[in-house]
């Protein structure tokens, strides 16, 4: 059965940004991204900390977007779509250090944050 409703088709922009930054902006985004690393204060754990509140956030070629997601995707070549998450290997949501990263979906980063709260961070697994 065919109707007159138009197709509508839904595209991420979080990944097509990303695709963009990383197809064609790629070494503007990785001097950027090494700026953002030195500007953080390594603490004794490994983890590179924002001078921020929470986690960081700036701009860039048009869209604001966290410190640490644009951290991972950049040196992971990676085009993270919007219902993929950063999971904070650390618990620390202000650490930027790609190594303490991984990428996981929201119901993992729920039981990261159950299981750090019931257990703590082993720093040693880092």
């Amino acid at each position: 059965m065919q109707t007159d409703r138009p197709y509508i088709e839904l595209r991420d922009d979080g990944r097509a940004w990303f695709e963009d930054v990383l197809q064609n902006n790629y070494e503007e985004a990785l001097a950027r991204a090494n700026s953002l690393l030195d500007e953080a204060t390594v603490d004794e754990n490994g983890c590179y900390v924002t001078q921020t509140v929470g986690p960081q956030k700036f701009r860039f070629l048009g869209r604001q977007e966290r410190v640490y997601r644009f951290i991972f995707c950049l040196f992971n070549h990676y085009a993270a779509n919007s219902a993929e998450v950063i999971r904070h290997r650390c618990n620390n949501r202000r650490c930027i250090n790609p190594d303490h990263m991984q990428l996981g979906d929201r119901r993992e980063n729920h039981w990261d944050d159950v299981g750090f709260r019931a257990n703590g961070v082993d720093y040693g697994l880092l």
